[in-house]
C-alpha cells in the first residue's frame, strides 16, 4: 500500500474497539485511540503521546470511578468565577472545574492529602499605545505610553498517577489599568489601587491559604491515626484499654480519657 493509501487507511481505536474516522485519531505510544474515548480522559493530563494502551485504559478506570466520587461529592466551599475551586470540607476533598454540569464533565476529585503546594502566578503584560498622524500613520507617543493589563493563574501541584498540576486562569479576561488614558511605564500605576486587581488577589490568596491550611490538616490527621497508641486506664470502667483513634474504651465503649 502507497503512501496515499495508508493516510485514507481505516484505523480501530485500541481502547474500545471502534472504527476510527478521518481526523480523529489520537496516536498512543503503541496503538490508536478514537476521540470518544480521548474525551474521558482527565483534562489535566498532558502525556497521551507517551502513555501505552494498559496505560490509557488503567486511567478510563481511575475516571470511571472518579464518577461515583462526583456523585458523593457535597460542595460546602467555592473559590473563583469562571473557573472554580469546588470544596467538600467535610470529606476533605476539592476539584477544578470550569463545566455547569459537574456528573457530564466528571472533574477529578483529589483530597486534601494529595495536594503538595499552590502556586500563584500573576502575569504582567504592558501594551505601547500608538496614535494616528494626520498621514494615518501609526505613531508612539513621546515618551512612549502604555497599557497595563494583568492575569491571575493559580497552580495546584498534586500528586496523582496521571497528572501532576492543575493549572488555570481565575479571571475570565485581563485585568486592564488606565484603559484609554495610557501612561509612560516610569508612571506605572499600583495595580493594588484597582478595586478588581485586589479581588482577583484576594481570591488567589484565599485558594492557597485555603488549601494549604487542608493540605497540612489532613496530613496532621493521618499522622496522628498512625501514630502508635498507649494502653490508659479507662475513666469508666478502670480497665487497662488502648482507645482506638476517638479515645473510646475497647471494653466498655465510653470514653476512655
Amino acid at each position: 500500500m502507497g503512501l496515499f493509501g495508508k493516510m485514507f487507511e481505516k484505523k480501530v481505536c485500541s481502547i474500545c474497539g471502534g472504527e476510527i474516522g478521518m481526523l480523529g485519531n489520537r496516536k498512543l505510544d503503541d496503538g490508536n485511540m478514537c476521540k470518544k474515548c480521548a474525551a474521558k480522559l482527565s483534562p489535566f493530563f498532558t502525556g497521551r503521546r507517551r502513555s501505552s494502551v494498559e496505560d490509557i485504559k488503567a486511567q478510563l478506570e481511575y475516571r470511571e470511578a472518579n464518577k461515583a466520587e462526583v456523585e458523593a461529592f457535597n460542595a460546602t466551599l467555592t473559590l473563583g468565577e469562571s473557573t472554580k475551586i469546588l470544596i467538600d470540607e467535610d470529606n476533605k476533598k476539592f476539584m477544578v472545574t470550569s463545566a455547569r454540569n459537574i456528573r457530564e464533565a466528571n472533574p477529578d476529585v483529589i483530597e486534601f492529602s494529595k495536594v503538595t503546594g499552590v502556586d500563584i502566578d500573576i502575569d504582567e503584560d504592558m501594551d505601547e499605545e500608538t496614535y494616528t498622524d494626520n498621514e494615518g500613520n501609526s505613531q508612539s507617543y513621546n515618551p512612549k505610553k502604555y497599557t497595563f493589563s494583568y492575569d491571575f493563574n493559580v497552580v495546584i501541584r498534586v500528586n496523582n498517577p496521571y497528572f501532576d498540576e492543575i493549572k488555570f486562569q481565575l479571571n475570565p479576561s485581563g485585568v486592564t489599568i488606565n484603559e484609554g488614558n495610557p501612561v509612560p511605564s516610569m508612571m506605572k500605576p499600583n495595580p493594588e489601587y484597582n478595586q478588581e486587581y485586589r479581588q482577583y488577589k484576594e481570591m488567589c490568596d484565599e485558594i492557597k491559604a485555603t488549601l494549604t491550611s487542608a493540605r497540612r490538616e489532613a496530613r496532621e490527621s493521618a499522622a496522628a491515626a498512625n501514630a502508635p497508641r498507649q494502653a490508659v486506664v479507662c475513666k469508666c470502667c478502670g480497665a487497662t484499654t488502648t482507645p482506638d483513634v476517638n479515645g473510646t474504651c475497647e471494653f466498655c465503649g465510653g470514653a476512655a480519657v
